[in-house]
């Protein structure tokens, strides 16, 4: 577990700092990008690792719009044991891209641009269909019959929106919306 606590905190380290250096670079315009935001928010350490371990980090920070459901680090302890160190080994990047990017559509879509009462299609940028579901909240079905929360919404970046679940999402089941 060591070698994997390591593996984190090297890179949260890299992406605060490639994020620290983006205002610089891009003219010290005020808000922060999603890959800033998720940088500098212990909540999502798990994913920050991901993000740098499939190389990432630099598409996150480009123009986008991108709507992110970023997951917790709780959702990624959550997962079947295993399973995260296993995407995390270097020769799964190509799985641990389609995963990350199971969990981004193209677009900023704010919680309130979606319907109530009404399940929407929208594809992911792996490709897939992800079906959103707003009530009381804003849910997520990856189609493995489990939902996926949002249980912090429209958190605005400089290229796009983080919505924050509370699961990961896997791709390989295309739900029918």
């Amino acid at each position: 577990m060591t070698r994997f606590t390591n593996f984190i905190a090297a890179s949260a380290t890299a992406i605060a700092a490639f994020g620290a250096a983006l205002p610089a670079l891009a003219g010290g315009h005020g808000m922060k990008n999603i890959v800033e935001i998720a940088a500098g928010d212990e909540r999502f350490s798990t994913l920050v690792a991901a993000v740098t371990a499939a190389d990432l980090g630099e598409t996150l920070s480009g123009e986008g719009p991108f709507t992110v459901f970023a997951p917790v680090d709780d959702a990624f302890a959550a997962l079947p044991e295993g399973t995260l160190e296993g995407l995390l080994e270097p020769g799964m990047k190509d799985d641990l891209t389609n995963v990350l990017m199971y969990h981004v559509v193209s677009g900023a879509v704010m919680s309130g641009d979606i319907p109530m009462g009404t399940m929407a299609s929208g594809t992911a940028l792996d490709g897939a269909n992800l079906c959103v579901t707003r009530g009381e909240g804003v849910m997520l079905d990856d189609g493995s019959g489990m939902m996926a929360n949002v249980i912090v919404a429209d958190i605005e970046a400089s290229n796009g929106v983080i919505h924050v679940v509370d699961k990961v999402l896997l791709p390989g089941n295309d739900p029918d919306c």
